[in-house]
């Protein structure tokens, strides 16, 4: 398997523990990890050829990424 750009435990290095321990502890945060790292998932596919999509579908794909990491991150420094 190749390696997936942007996954959270690269993003947000310090926080590894607190991620494992919010996805446990909060069904909310869980939920957001999960469709991060489906959305981070099928821009690599699109970026890779392997699932080609169209530009505006891309940028709308990296868009939702952008603004799920910034709800994870608050989630992580609240």
């Amino acid at each position: 398997m190749s390696h997936t750009p942007h996954e959270l435990a690269e993003e947000f290095p310090d926080k590894v523990e607190l991620i494992s321990e919010l996805k446990q502890s909060n069904a909310h945060f869980a939920g957001l990890v999960d469709k991060y790292h489906e959305i981070n998932r099928a821009i690599h596919r699109a970026e890779t050829n392997v699932e080609p999509t169209e530009e505006l579908h891309e940028v709308e794909m990296r868009k939702e990424r952008m603004m799920l990491k910034d709800d994870i991150w608050k989630m992580l420094s609240a």
